[in-house]
């Protein structure tokens, strides 16, 4: 088993940055994959990035030259730089872990892009 827990979204204006992180209970190079992904209000769970053990990274389209994502493996830590935030970008953000045989999720912290 393994916990996930992300912390450091907030409300802030468009053109603003944040940098949510989701640290792990034990250590994140026993997780192969790590990802963010957003849910915002009436909409599905959407894929925003993801980076394997490796380094390897993949965004989405929309994200794509505003978000950054990056893991400490020293600190068991994930974290997504977020850039020139957009209304569009307000949502619920996960973190997930996937292993061979398992996704863990944690339980989201909120981010609000508004003025």
């Amino acid at each position: 088993q393994v916990q996930l827990v992300e912390s450091g979204g907030g409300l802030v204006q468009p053109g603003g940055s944040l940098r949510p992180s989701c640290a792990l209970s034990r250590s994140i190079l026993s997780i192969p994959r790590m990802g963010w992904y957003r849910q915002a209000p009436g909409k599905q769970r959407e894929l925003v990035a993801t980076i394997t053990s490796g380094g390897t990274t993949n965004y989405a389209d929309s994200v794509k030259g505003r978000f950054t994502i990056s893991r400490d493996n020293a600190k068991n830590t994930m974290y997504l730089q977020m850039n020139s935030l957009k209304p569009e970008d307000t949502a619920v953000y996960y973190c997930k872990g996937s292993t061979v045989v398992y996704d863990y999720w944690g339980q989201g912290t909120q981010v609000t892009v508004s003025s």
